[in-house]
C-alpha cells in the first residue's frame, strides 16, 4: 500500500456532485467499464446497453423482450413479476475475447454475447439439475469464469424472505463447471482481492459478506476457510461490491439505498445513504422478525438509483464510479478519492 493513511478518511459523496449518464435504461444492475470511458449495462429486454462515452447509447441483443417494461403498473404482484420473471440480465463480465458474459437471473442461464448481439447458452444445468437463480459472473485472470447461483427456490423474493442457504459457487476451468462452495445465504456479487488470494463473496440475506481461501492444485482450484469480513450482520441486504487500490471493499445496500465500504480492518463506512427512512423502518423490521414481504421490499427505495445493485470504477483513472440498479433508469455516477482496483479486463 502506499500510504497507511485511509483515503477514505473523512469522505462522504456530495450529492450535489453526483451526475447521471444514460437513459430509458430497463434494471441497469450491473454495470462494465471500459478504458476509453465506454459502459455496458445490463437491460432486462434481454441483453445490454452500450453507452459511449460522448452519452450515446444503443441496446444490444438478439430481441427486445417488453415483459419488464410492460409490468410497470397494477397489482404488487404484477410489480414483483417484473423481477422475478421473463429474461433478466444480472452480472455481467467480459470474455477473454471481448463477448459479454450475462448470468441472466430471469431464466437462470449463463449466456454469451457477442458485442453485436449474438447470443448462446453456456451452462442452464449443473450436476444434471437445472442451475437456478444464477446472479453473478466473473473472469480471474486465468480466465477461469466464476458464478455465483443465490438460490433454487423460486420465485427468489420467497428465499430472501425466509434466508435460505442455498447458494452455491461454481467455476468453469478446463475440468467444465462444478460447484466449488455451497450453503451461502442468497450468494450475491463476488470479487477476488489484488492478488486473487482471496474470493469475497456477497450472502445478501446473511446479510453479510464472507471470503475463501483461493488454493491451487494438481485437482484443480478450490476455496477453503470460509469466514465472515467484516460485521457479522450489516443492517440489511448487501448487493454488489468492488475493491477500491487501498484495499477498501465498497459495497451497495440494496432497498435502504445505500453505498458503503468496509475499509482493510473490516470497519464499516456510509459514504452514501439515499434510503427512505420510513419504509426502511419496516423493512428491517419484518427482516428481523421473519415476516418480510415482496411489498415491504418493494415500497423500500431510494430516487438516486432506486434498489441500488452494483458498484464500478470506471473513467480514466478508475476514480469515477457508477451504481447499478434494479429500478433506475439512469446510471449516478461521482469521483472517488481513491482509483479503483482495475478489473481483469482493463
Amino acid at each position: 500500500m502506499p500510504s497507511t493513511t485511509n483515503p477514505l478518511d473523512g469522505f462522504t459523496v456530495d450529492r450535489a456532485a453526483i451526475r447521471t449518464i444514460g437513459h430509458d435504461l430497463q434494471r441497469p444492475e450491473c454495470i462494465l467499464a471500459e478504458r476509453d470511458g465506454t459502459l455496458w449495462a445490463a437491460d432486462a429486454r434481454g441483453g445490454v446497453t452500450r453507452i459511449a462515452a460522448d452519452g450515446s447509447q444503443r441496446f444490444i441483443g438478439q430481441r427486445a423482450d417488453e415483459r419488464f417494461a410492460s409490468a410497470a403498473h397494477a397489482s404488487t404482484g404484477d410489480m414483483e413479476a417484473k423481477y422475478t420473471q421473463g429474461t433478466l440480465p444480472n452480472g455481467l463480465a467480459f470474455a477473454a475475447n471481448g463477448d459479454v458474459l450475462i448470468s441472466n437471473f430471469g431464466t437462470d442461464r449463463l449466456e454469451l454475447m457477442t458485442r453485436d448481439g449474438q447470443t448462446r447458452t453456456l451452462h442452464d444445468s449443473i450436476d444434471g439439475q437445472p442451475i437456478g437463480k444464477v446472479n453473478f459472473v466473473l473472469r480471474d485472470s486465468k480466465n477461469r469464469i466464476w458464478l455465483t447461483v443465490s438460490t433454487r427456490v423460486n420465485p427468489w423474493t420467497a428465499a430472501a424472505s425466509s434466508r435460505v442457504r442455498d447458494g452455491y459457487i461454481a467455476v468453469v476451468d478446463e475440468r467444465g463447471l462444478r460447484v466449488v462452495a455451497d450453503g451461502f445465504h442468497f450468494t450475491n456479487e463476488i470479487r477476488f482481492d489484488a492478488r486473487e488470494e482471496w474470493l469475497y463473496i456477497v450472502e445478501t440475506t446473511g446479510p453479510h459478506i464472507s471470503r475463501m481461501r483461493v488454493e491451487e492444485s494438481a485437482q484443480g482450484v478450490a476455496l477453503s476457510g470460509r469466514e465472515v469480513y467484516g460485521p457479522s450482520h450489516l443492517g440489511v441486504f448487501p448487493d454488489g461490491i468492488a475493491f477500491d487500490s487501498f484495499g477498501n471493499l465498497w459495497c451497495t445496500l440494496v432497498m435502504t439505498d445505500q453505498v458503503i465500504a468496509l475499509t482493510p480492518q473490516g470497519d464499516k463506512r456510509v459514504l452514501l445513504d439515499d434510503g427512505n427512512p420510513e419504509a426502511n423502518k419496516v423493512l428491517l423490521a419484518h427482516m428481523n422478525d421473519g415476516t418480510l414481504t415482496a411489498e415491504d421490499m418493494l415500497r423500500a427505495r431510494g430516487t438516486l438509483a432506486p434498489w441500488m445493485a452494483s458498484v464500478t470504477f470506471g473513467g480514466p483513472d478508475l476514480r469515477t464510479v457508477y451504481i447499478g440498479s434494479l429500478m433506475g433508469t439512469t446510471i449516478p455516477y461521482f469521483t472517488s478519492p481513491v482509483a479503483g482496483l482495475p478489473m481483469v479486463h482493463w
